[in-house]
C-alpha cells in the first residue's frame, strides 16, 4: 500500500554535527522523495532541544571534539533515537555521528560514553602506547559495499583522527571494504580494512560528501527501509556528476 503520510527526516543538532556539510544528506533524501511525488518533512532538531522519537530517518553528521561531546550528552538525555530504531526507524550517522552511536569515543584526551546503538568503539589508536599515533585520515575514500546491500561502489571524503573497531560479538557487518583511504583503520593506515557498520536499519560511516549526494543508491536504500520498493529515478545530470567524481577519486595519486 502506498504510504500517504509525510516521511519525517530528523537532522540532529546541525549546529554541533554540521561541520562538514553532512546536513546535505537531509536535502538529498527529501528531494528524492519529492521527485517521486511523496510527501516529506525535514525536522531540524536544534542543539539543546529534545530529540523526537516519531521520525522515520535520523541523520547525524560530523563535528569537532567539543561539539561531539555536547551532541552525545544531549542525545542521551531522552534516548529517543534508540526508541525510534526499536520501532523501525532508520539512522545514517557520519564521522563524529558514527562514533557517537557506538559504545565509546575519544575527545580531548578522554574517553566518552556513546549511545550504544551499535557495537563499536573508537580510539585515537588501538596500538600499544609506545607506538606513534596514526596519521589523520584525510582525503578521498572509496568503499566496495558488502554484497548484501546491493549497492554500487561508494565514494566520499574522510577527515578524522579516530580509529574504530567492532566489539566482540558485535551484530551487523561492515558497510564495506576500503579500496582507497583509511575508513575505520582496522587494518592499519594503508587501507585494506573496512569502513562503517550496518546493523539493522542503522548505517554508520566515515564518508562525507555529503555521502548521499555522491551515492544516491545509498540514499534510496535508506528510503526503501521506510517505504518499501520505490520507482527508479532518471537523472542524467546527476549521473554525469557522479561519474566525474568517481573518476577523480580513482585517478588521484
Amino acid at each position: 500500500m502506498r504510504r500517504t503520510s509525510a516521511t519525517r527526516i530528523a537532522l540532529i543538532y546541525p549546529e554541533l554535527l554540521g561541520t562538514y556539510g553532512d546536513g546535505g544528506n537531509a536535502i538529498v533524501l527529501a528531494q528524492r522523495l519529492r521527485w517521486r511525488g511523496l510527501p516529506v518533512e525535514v525536522v531540524n532538531v536544534a542543539a539543546g532541544s529534545p530529540v523526537p522519537d516519531s521520525c522515520d530517518i535520523y541523520l547525524l553528521g560530523g563535528g569537532e571534539d567539543a561539539p561531539q561531546v555536547l551532541a552525545a550528552d544531549g542525545i542521551r538525555q531522552n534516548r529517543a533515537i534508540v526508541r525510534a530504531v526499536g520501532s523501525g526507524a532508520a539512522v545514517l550517522a557520519v564521522c563524529a555521528g558514527y562514533q557517537v552511536i557506538g559504545a565509546t569515543f575519544p575527545s580531548g584526551g578522554e574517553i566518552h560514553e556513546g549511545l550504544n546503538l551499535v557495537d563499536i568503539e573508537t580510539r585515537r589508536s588501538f596500538a600499544p602506547p609506545e607506538t606513534p599515533p596514526p596519521t589523520r585520515a584525510v582525503g578521498d575514500i572509496v568503499v566496495e559495499p558488502d554484497p548484501r546491500l546491493g549497492l554500487p561502489t561508494l565514494y566520499g571524503y574522510e577527515n578524522h583522527a579516530g580509529r574504530t573497531r567492532r566489539l566482540p560479538g558485535a551484530g551487523g557487518f561492515p558497510l564495506g571494504a576500503v579500496r582507497r583511504g583509511i575508513g575505520d583503520g582496522d587494518s592499519g593506515d594503508g587501507g585494506g580494512g573496512t569502513d562503517g557498520i550496518v546493523d539493522g536499519r542503522v548505517i554508520g560511516t566515515y564518508l562525507h560528501g555529503p555521502v548521499l549526494a555522491q551515492n544516491p543508491a545509498l540514499a534510496d536504500l535508506l528510503l526503501t527501509w521506510v517505504h518499501g520498493q520505490l520507482p527508479p529515478l532518471e537523472a542524467p545530470q546527476e549521473a554525469q556528476v557522479l561519474r566525474e567524481a568517481r573518476r577523480r577519486a580513482l585517478a588521484a595519486p
